[in-house]
């Protein structure tokens, strides 16, 4: 299957967005604009719209374990409990653990044309489990790359690499307590090596993810 880079300059910001149009399993990506720069794509689900959750999900009881406090820091291999919201009807509770944040080549960041010259691509790899036993079947979740202590990239994705980093969707069947799939989230940065992963899903977590670091 044939990628086609696209690259789109974000004027008067310092950071630069990078879009990835792909043919993923029917993604539609059509990413909307945030600061500072453009968000992750939306998901196969033809009806969902980019996941986002409200302080009434942070506070969401979980089945299955305590949700993790915003801010909280976990270790490569721990698993965290999350509430999570996908559109505007899907809702519960995920448990996601950071598997590895592995470093890639350059040359993987083709696709994305010349100004992904000089940038190194990170694999950040996870496993999705379904806590709360509601219907998320074909939500997308994403983590984001940032460097070590927490600093941003200052470059965010949109896409990813096929056959490196594969962002993909719950499946059909993520619809009861216990189901899992797992999922790949692409970064990339010009500077220092992307040591952290991040969740900031939700008011709560924009402002204090939750992280994980070796």
């Amino acid at each position: 299957m044939t990628h086609k880079g696209r690259i789109v300059s974000a004027v008067a910001l310092t950071t630069l967005t990078l879009g990835l149009t792909a043919c993923n399993d029917g993604e539609d990506a059509a990413p909307a604009q945030e600061s500072p720069s453009a968000s992750a794509p939306a998901s196969s689900d033809p009806g969902a719209k980019s996941p986002s959750t409200d302080p009434s999900d942070d506070a969401a009881a979980p089945a299955g374990g305590d949700v993790a406090a915003p801010g909280t820091k976990f270790k490569i291999g721990d698993r965290a409990v999350l509430p999570f919201k996908y559109g505007t009807t899907k809702k519960g509770t995920v448990a996601v653990t950071v598997t590895a944040i592995e470093k890639g080549a350059e040359a993987d960041m083709a696709a994305f044309g010349a100004k992904a010259k000089g940038m190194t691509p990170y694999y950040i790899r996870m496993k999705v489990e379904n806590v709360g036993g509601t219907d998320l079947s074909y939500a997308s979740l994403r983590l984001r790359g940032k460097l070590e202590g927490g600093a941003p990239t200052g470059v965010i994705l949109i896409g990813d690499i096929q056959g490196k980093c594969d962002s993909e969707a719950a499946p059909r069947d993520f619809t009861t307590k216990g189901a899992s799939y797992e999922t790949c989230s692409l970064s990339a940065t010009k500077t220092d090596p992307i040591a952290v992963a991040s969740f900031e899903e939700g008011d709560a977590y924009r402002d204090s993810p939750v992280l994980w670091t070796n």
